[in-house]
């Protein structure tokens, strides 16, 4: 069997906290036969099940033996974080960031790439039929199972989220009135996108 591998890698989150899953999709070099993994993990953010997905993954290469492997994942917060770009700084996020970087530390190799969401088809179809697998229920009456307004809450409180917006901010502004060069606009973008993100202002 070949030491290097090519993995992909997704979780997903609906209701952002609310039911989650993660998926791994493992394809060694040289054609050996694929190896997936998927589990449901009952209530948690898109952001922890993305980085359940990486832990996941690193075990499982772990398992098999594979000593080089690329890792692709659709989550532009968790391939930042992994690189040392993005801070880490939600502390449920940082429990699970140190794991992920202790078993990387096993493996000669780890390199962790952004793809889009279409190009990790596989991984985002086991998880939905994870989570479709485990949630499901009894059928109801067309009346009761009618679609529910539900409000979502913030898991951040909304100064936090605004301070950080603004310390990204005034980061790239320093960076104007010193001289330095200025951080690509898409990063900048991207940054405040994923505070946005992991603050569950947004969702996946």
């Amino acid at each position: 069997m070949s030491a290097e591998a090519t993995i992909y890698i997704d979780g997903g989150s609906r209701g952002n906290p609310g039911d989650a899953s993660y998926a791994v999709v493992l394809q060694p070099a040289g054609g050996g036969a694929v190896v997936e993994e998927s589990g449901y993990m009952g209530k948690a953010t898109n952001n922890v099940a993305e980085y359940t997905a990486l832990i996941k993954a690193l075990e499982l290469a772990a398992r098999h033996g594979f000593k080089s492997i690329h890792i692709n994942s659709d989550s532009e917060l968790l391939v930042r974080q992994m690189s040392g770009e993005y801070r880490v700084k939600n502390e449920e996020l940082k429990s699970l960031f140190d794991e992920a970087s202790a078993l990387r530390r096993g493996f000669g190799t780890v390199a962790i790439a952004h793809v889009r969401r279409e190009q990790n088809k596989r991984a985002d179809e086991l998880c939905n039929i994870t989570l479709d697998k485990a949630t499901k229920k009894e059928p109801k009456s067309a009346k009761s199972a009618a679609p529910k307004t539900v409000k979502q809450v913030n898991a951040i409180s909304d100064g936090r989220v605004r301070a950080d917006c603004v310390e990204c901010l005034q980061s790239a502004q320093a960076c104007w009135s010193r001289g330095e060069k200025l951080p690509d606009a898409a990063m900048v973008w991207d940054q405040l996108w994923s505070i946005l993100e992991e603050a569950n202002v947004l969702r996946k």
